[in-house]
């Protein structure tokens, strides 16, 4: 199987800046695509960043000039560098992964436990 490792959350105040990581291992085989998902209590989990291999880039409105994801797809590594923080940005924010695995073909998602992001004000 493939493990999703997330590091890099933590508290911070208002206007700081935080920097995720999520480093893919195992079965992995190819990865055609990296995300950051996020779900504060009461909310839906949703999609904030999204790469390709490529290196094509989508965000959420909320976070368009604020968040910036970038991948070492040698390393199989994702992240998400969080600028100018919002206490509405709290939430605990997942991992994905789109790929393959040796013992398959079928591209099949992979996630993360998750790392907790608290924005005080």
């Amino acid at each position: 199987q493939v493990q999703l490792v997330e590091s890099g959350g933590g508290l911070v105040q208002l206007g700081g800046s935080l920097r995720l990581s999520c480093a893919a291992s195992g079965n992995i085989f190819s990865i055609y695509s990296m995300n950051w998902y996020r779900q504060a209590p009461g909310r839906q989990r949703e999609l904030v960043a999204t790469i390709t291999r490529g290196g094509s880039t989508n965000y959420v409105d909320s976070v368009k000039g604020r968040f910036a994801i970038s991948r070492d797809n040698a390393k199989n590594t994702v992240y998400l560098q969080m600028n100018s923080l919002k206490p509405e940005d709290t939430a605990r924010y997942y991992c994905n992964v789109e790929g393959t695995i040796w013992t398959r073909s079928t591209v099949d998602d992979y996630w993360g436990q998750g790392t907790q992001v608290t924005v005080s004000s």
